[in-house]
C-alpha cells in the first residue's frame, strides 16, 4: 500500500479544523468541510482514525468520513 499523505496531526480550534497534512498546517472551516462535524461535540470530534494509507480520516461516533485530498482542495 503507497501512503498518498502523510497526516501528522489533527485538532479543533473554535470553528475550525488543523490538520497537520505533509509538513504543512491547513486551516480550514468546519462548516465548509462537514456538517456531521460542525454539529459534533468535542468527543465526538476528537475520537478518529486515519487511514494507514494516509487517503482518509473516519470519526466512527458520527458516521462521517473525509478524503484528504478533498479536503485540501477546500483549502
Amino acid at each position: 500500500m503507497i501512503a498518498t499523505h502523510t497526516v501528522e496531526a489533527i485538532s479543533f480550534e473554535q470553528n475550525l479544523i488543523c490538520l497537520q497534512i505533509d509538513g504543512k498546517l491547513v486551516k480550514l472551516p468546519i462548516n465548509k468541510v462537514s456538517k456531521k462535524l460542525e454539529s459534533a461535540n468535542d468527543i465526538q470530534r476528537n475520537l478518529f482514525t486515519i487511514s494507514p494509507s494516509g487517503y482518509g480520516i473516519h470519526w466512527p461516533l458520527i458516521d462521517e468520513d473525509l478524503s484528504i485530498d478533498s479536503l485540501l482542495k477546500i483549502a
